[in-house]
């Protein structure tokens, strides 16, 4: 009897089509594996191993392609800010610095690169103390936004099945500071010596950086980050629960309604803020580092954040892709990470946070050689499941 059935070829999974799986609550066929490279490629071109303008190529995503790693990172901000004061900036050897003049006193501050660890770090900030602040609130409130989706536009393009677009909105005004333009010990001293002062400078903040937000949902993105780079230590349940939980919220919120999904970067130490950050509604929390060069086994994530559905991205440290690690010792953390990774489709095996400048390039091939090995799921997905025809787009 002659068989008429029809048979269809079926579809190579993909990085997109697994994180796309994934993120609509549905089971890929293994962990998907995403990594950030952009330090690494930061070094490469540095070290004259990769042309200037690698990392904004169509080159960049086909050689995530080729080392068999998904796409999300770099991020790029969907806006830019213009000013209705004067901005100067100028350079002097490996250090850069901007001078905000105002009505209210001038800021300045410097980056200094260092060009061993291909990084630069503040070392003097915008904001010293609370006598900068009204400076800095009138700064922010004589700040515009324009959009600028002419990158993200083009990456999206170039990224195809390899990964998905992500941009960021601003920190929250608090996170801000603390990253950016003040430091965690002015911050505190501020807070403490002109409390007033503090909130209608947060306040101004919000203002204007909800305009930002909102430039950066309209973007092409498909997800969203708002870039903390949290760690415990530094920000405890206080400062999260007065200055960060309202902003995280609200915007988490306006992603959700889009359609879109949301991200939040915790790189850092996890006890003591992370079943804070899992109750915001992110759907995604990610690049975080597990024992033990974090403080928290990865056994123990899913426990931390109780209720909370959000994906848990990250499980390999930096470190680990360098020669400090043996090979060894590489494998054995990664198929530990999946064998807790493939018991349920809430994870995505990511870098915590970042892979450095001394990587190898064996350790990052590696990792899809290992996926393939520990990564599939130790249940099969119902039948009935759809969502790798969902699209974000």
């Amino acid at each position: 009897m002659m068989d008429h059935t029809v048979r269809y070829p079926a579809v190579r999974p993909t990085p997109r089509s697994r994180i796309l799986t994934l993120l609509g609550g549905g089971q890929p066929d293994r962990v998907p594996w995403f990594g950030d490279l952009d330090y690494w490629a930061s070094a490469l071109i540095g070290r004259g191993e990769r042309p200037e303008g690698f990392k904004e190529s169509a080159e960049y995503i086909d050689w995530h392609r080729s080392l068999g790693v998904g796409f999300y990172l770099q991020g790029s901000f969907p806006f830019r800010p213009v000013y209705d004061f004067e901005e100067r900036l100028w350079r002097d050897g490996h250090r850069r610095y901007r001078e905000l003049v105002t009505p209210r006193g001038n800021l300045r501050e410097c980056w200094e690169y260092l060009p061993e660890s291909f990084a630069e770090a503040p070392i003097e900030h915008l904001v010293k103390s609370e006598d900068d602040l009204p400076a800095l609130r009138y700064a922010y409130a004589h700040t515009h936004w324009e959009p600028d989706y002419a990158f993200g536009q083009r990456r999206l393009h170039d990224i195809g099945d390899q990964g998905i677009l992500l941009c960021y909105l601003p920190k929250s005004p608090f996170m801000h500071l603390v990253a950016l333009e003040a430091g965690i010990a002015a911050v505190t001293y501020a807070e403490a010596a002109d409390p007033d002062g503090f909130a209608e400078t947060l306040a101004v903040m919000k203002e204007s950086f909800d305009r930002a937000a909102q430039l950066a949902i309209d973007s092409p993105a498909e997800v969203l980050m708002i870039p903390e780079n949290l760690s415990a230590e530094m920000i405890g349940p206080r400062f999260f629960e007065n200055y960060m939980r309202a902003y995280q919220e609200e915007w988490t919120g306006r992603i959700a309604a889009t359609g879109k999904h949301s991200f939040i970067h915790m790189d850092g130490t996890l006890k003591g803020l992370l079943r804070e950050e899992a109750s915001v509604g992110f759907t995604v929390i990610e690049a975080m580092t597990p024992a033990p060069v974090g403080d928290m086994p990865i056994e123990q994530w899913a426990q931390q954040v109780g209720g909370s559905r959000s994906v848990l991205w990250g499980g390999i440290p930096g470190v680990y892709f360098t020669a400090k690690v043996s090979d060894a010792e590489f494998d054995r953390h990664v198929a530990e990470v999946l064998a807790v990774m493939r018991s349920t489709p809430r994870y995505v095996l990511g870098v915590a946070d970042q892979v450095p400048p001394d990587a190898l390039e064996s350790r990052v091939r590696r990792v899809e050689e290992l996926v393939d090995l520990f990564g599939k799921y130790e249940t099969t997905p119902p039948i009935s499941d759809t969502s790798l025809t969902k699209d974000l787009r």
